[in-house]
């Protein structure tokens, strides 16, 4: 079912390709103000599901598939530019492949799994975008090194312990099957 909630999630997905095109472009001001606008996205779209009483199958699966595509864009990107580590880069993807790989296995051995973002993994996504401004910001306007430093930091500590917490929920939902 195509419901507004799941048209701002299309819209995110939309604005990858104008955010790495200006990136690319150097055009890091921008830039930003794409990154702000599909963040803003992702704010409004489960709201206005849950407002408006619009969630969906669709929904379920187009508002993470939105935000993953965005967020691994936006960190490859930054790295290639190298206004990212790579090292960072790296640490995030495999976090988000472990828990895809994890969700895959829980479902072929027939355990459900039960879904429920934790306070750490909302930390990591808040350093995670937190972490793409910031560096966008500091490219456009004025770099920070030191507030660039925590956010890549905070990202890195918020992205090992979210990742651990996943792997320890998955063991205990298979050994509850």
């Amino acid at each position: 079912m195509l419901n507004f909630p799941n048209i701002l999630s299309i819209t995110r997905i939309i604005l990858i390709l104008p955010l790495i095109l200006l990136l690319v472009n150097k055009l890091y001001g921008w830039a930003l103000a794409v990154f702000i606008a599909a963040a803003l996205t992702d704010a409004i779209d489960g709201a206005l599901a849950r407002v408006l009483r619009q969630r969906s199958v669709l929904g379920s699966y187009l508002d993470p598939a939105a935000d993953k595509l965005l967020m691994t864009a936006s960190f490859i990107t930054l790295a290639v530019l190298k206004l990212l580590p790579a090292w960072l880069v790296a640490l995030v993807i495999i976090r988000d492949v472990i828990i895809v790989l994890g969700l895959v296995i829980l479902r072929a051995t027939s355990h459900p799994p039960e879904i429920r973002p934790s306070i750490a993994s909302k930390m990591t996504t808040f350093f995670q975008v937190g972490t793409i401004g910031a560096s966008l910001f500091f490219a456009a306007l004025y770099p920070i090194p030191w507030l660039y430093d925590l956010f890549v930091w905070a990202t890195a500590i918020a992205t090992v312990i979210s990742g651990l917490q996943y792997i320890g929920k998955g063991f205990r939902m298979m050994k509850k099957g």
